[in-house]
């Protein structure tokens, strides 16, 4: 009786979970591309109000770097700047490359208009769904 009650917990939990991509869709995809080459972006580059979401998560890996190569951590402490630049962004912790900070400056914070599952669900998204896709 325990397990069943327990499952179904589990179950219905994952069931209210925020979808990752449906924040990026509502929050993010007017202005952040999805997927995008590198040779369409500079092509486009007059149409494009922020970089592409995979050059924003490439560059993201790149440069948060540890000592250790854990990929939990790595992936955690990714996840974790995406978090708060959301609400805080910063041109001191821009990690794209010059050419988009000059063109795109920072992003305007969602500070109040999305909540921490969301920022948790987006950040986790971003950084999962670009694993092992480059921006090239």
């Amino acid at each position: 009786m325990r397990g069943i009650i327990l499952s179904t917990i589990i179950i219905c939990s994952s069931l209210l979970a925020t979808n990752g991509y449906e924040v990026y869709k509502d929050k993010c995809s007017s202005c952040h591309v999805e997927m995008l080459g590198k040779k369409q972006t500079l092509n486009n580059l007059d149409k494009l109000k922020a970089p592409p979401m995979i050059e924003v998560s490439n560059r993201l890996k790149e440069n948060i770097i540890i000592k250790d190569d854990d990929e939990d951590i790595h992936r955690y402490l990714v996840i974790l700047f995406i978090k708060d630049y959301i609400i805080n962004p910063n041109l001191d912790h821009f990690m794209c490359h010059t050419g988009a900070m000059e063109r795109f400056g920072t992003m305007p914070s969602l500070k109040g208009k999305i909540s921490d599952d969301e920022r948790q669900a987006v950040a986790e998204w971003i950084y999962d769904r670009y694993e092992d896709v480059e921006f090239k």
